[in-house]
């Protein structure tokens, strides 16, 4: 009797290598296209819609103060999100999310003006802004995960950086798409070119917002495809799913919070700088109370996207470098090298735009550099039990110290250096050294293994993490 056939074990169902790249992209595109088009508005037409005031610069600083705000809600979607994401899985996680996203910009893009509701209108926007940055504190942390979780060994950070490629790519949907409606509803003639036309502070504006919905009905068909990843799965498997990830993180991985908040706090500062400060100071007029460099909106934007293009490219450029050289020693020389940009803004200002395009061009092209690794580098911070939570955790409680108040001390400083922006470069050099102690004071992590137990504390060596930590 011939032997029965033995039969194959069943497979772990796996993403294509395709379906993870788009996946962990399409989300953050649309988290940055949404933080782009609200910075936008923020500047072009929220403090007089929503903020009216007789001084503009009280208007403009409480306009990047609800801005902030959001900022402030991050933390707090991230020990949400993080423990769904930790507990339930990934995929999940992030479509919750993406929709919470999604619903609270395409309303920010229907709420009436201060004129039509007075207060209420202002609530309103606070309250929209504020379910955004909640949102946010769950998604650039799951995206991150889906790419390096699922990356193939020696390509974590190359993988990494596809979530972090989001930022440029927001950016120029967000900024084109304004672009485009500022020239279908140009100024009138004889108007400050500087100022949106009437057309567009009644109407225009609110298109970007509305356009989300799309944007995020194609991010949710993306992920709604995606299996959860295998390392997550083992860890479910093997029972060490934590019911606390936040207390577990809290508790056994504090040293790691705290280096990872600081190792991306001059990512934050250098990138709200270059994309949110530099919009004010370049339209500002040149002959007004606190002067910037005089720019029509239409050009500076221009010139800010053709930066934003360098943002792009080496974003993927730090991938390959942070895997053959490690994440630590790139990032090192990367930060040192912002400490140096901070101190070269009024120098390269001065030169004309000549100098103003190489200063747009050189920021973002550190801005992709320091951004593009961080995709790798705070996953591998953590174990796969807690890596949502702590993940996400650094990374917003990061964006609290470098953006909720870069904006604002930014508009400050250009008012005491009387519309010289040295002081606001100063400021990015001094976060910039903080964030190079934080390099220092860390391990490198481009040899610890997913799959095993995640990174050391600091001062412990990662490639005996696994057989050391207690904590899983």
């Amino acid at each position: 009797m011939p032997a029965p056939a033995s039969v194959p074990a069943p497979q772990t169902p796996v993403n294509p290598r395709s379906r993870v790249l788009v996946a962990s992209l399409m989300g953050t595109t649309i988290e940055f296209y949404d933080f782009y088009i609200y910075a936008t508005a923020a500047v072009l037409v929220f403090p007089k819609l929503f903020f009216p005031s007789s001084d503009p610069t009280t208007a403009l600083l409480s306009s990047f103060a609800v801005f902030g705000a959001a900022m402030v809600a991050r933390p707090i979607g991230a020990v949400f999100f993080g423990h769904l994401g930790d507990r339930l899985g990934r995929k999940k996680t992030l479509v919750v999310s993406l929709l919470t996203m999604g619903i609270a910009t395409f309303l920010i893009g229907a709420l009436p003006t201060y004129a039509q509701a007075g207060w209420v209108a202002t609530a309103l926007l606070v309250l929209m802004r504020l379910a955004q940055g909640f949102a946010l504190g769950g998604e650039w942390s799951g995206a991150a995960l889906v790419a390096t979780e699922n990356a193939p060994r020696g390509k974590r950070a190359l993988w990494g950086t596809f979530p972090q490629l989001g930022a440029p790519l927001g950016f120029i949907i967000g900024n084109g798409l304004f672009l485009i409606i500022g020239a279908l509803l140009p100024s009138e003639s004889g108007a400050d070119p500087t100022q949106p036309s009437e057309a567009f502070a009644n109407w225009g504006w609110r298109i970007p917002f509305l356009f989300s919905a799309v944007m995020v009905a194609i991010g949710l068909w993306v992920r709604s495809r995606l299996v959860e990843s295998t390392v997550f799965t083992r860890t479910r498997e093997a029972g060490k799913v934590r019911k606390l990830p936040l207390a577990t993180v809290v508790q056994g991985h504090w040293k790691q919070l705290v280096l990872g908040t600081f190792i991306m706090l001059a990512t934050y500062v250098l990138f709200y700088l270059m994309t949110t400060f530099s919009l004010s100071y370049g339209r500002a007029a040149k002959d007004a109370d606190v002067p910037g460099l005089g720019y029509s909106y239409t050009t500076f934007v221009l010139m800010m996207i053709f930066g934003v293009l360098f943002f792009a490219v080496f974003t993927l450029v730090s991938g390959p470098l942070a895997d053959r050289y490690g994440r630590r020693a790139t990032l090192v020389w990367i930060t040192v090298a912002i400490v140096v940009f901070g101190l070269l803004w009024v120098p390269l200002i001065d030169m004309g735009t000549l100098g103003v395009v190489l200063w747009l061009v050189l920021g973002f092209t550190l801005m992709g550099m320091t951004f593009g690794p961080m995709g790798a580098l705070l996953p591998e911070l953590f174990p796969t039990s807690v890596r949502y939570t702590g993940s996400g955790i650094s990374y917003n409680v990061s964006s609290i110290l470098g953006a909720a108040v870069a904006p604002f001390i930014a508009v400050a400083l250009w008012e005491a250096g009387d519309g010289s922006p040295w002081l606001v470069g100063v400021y990015l050099s001094a976060m910039a050294v903080l964030t190079l102690a934080a390099l220092l004071l860390s391990k490198e992590t481009k040899d610890v293994s997913l799959e095993e137990q995640g990174s050391a504390p600091a001062g412990e060596d990662p490639r005996t993490a696994a057989a050391t930590s207690s904590v899983s």
